[in-house]
């Protein structure tokens, strides 16, 4: 080892990976990871009207209708706000 003690370079891990790549008894139990899921919680009558709007955009569910409407939403902000920064720098 090298470095700080402990620490192995990207180099030293490197070749370690690749000389237990084969060795089956080497490596643990795979790990799977979900990102987690924001919740967000809406008025019941809000709900309703975004439900009534995603059968008429027919959407899938509720859930794809509402990710697209704040995606949408999202990419006009990030437009918006970038024009006002190109506007600010032109000052």
């Amino acid at each position: 080892m090298s470095g700080k003690a402990g620490k192995l370079t990207e180099e030293e891990i490197d070749e370690i990976v690749m000389a237990q790549a084969d060795d089956d008894d080497a490596w643990e139990e795979s790990v799977h990871v979900r990102r987690p899921q924001a919740a967000i919680s809406l008025p019941s009558e809000l709900a309703s009207r975004a439900a009534f709007f995603a059968r008429l955009h027919r959407e899938a569910g509720l859930e794809d209708w509402v990710k697209r409407v704040i995606q949408e939403r999202i990419d006009m902000e990030e437009a918006a706000f970038a024009e006002l920064k190109r506007d600010l720098a032109k000052k």
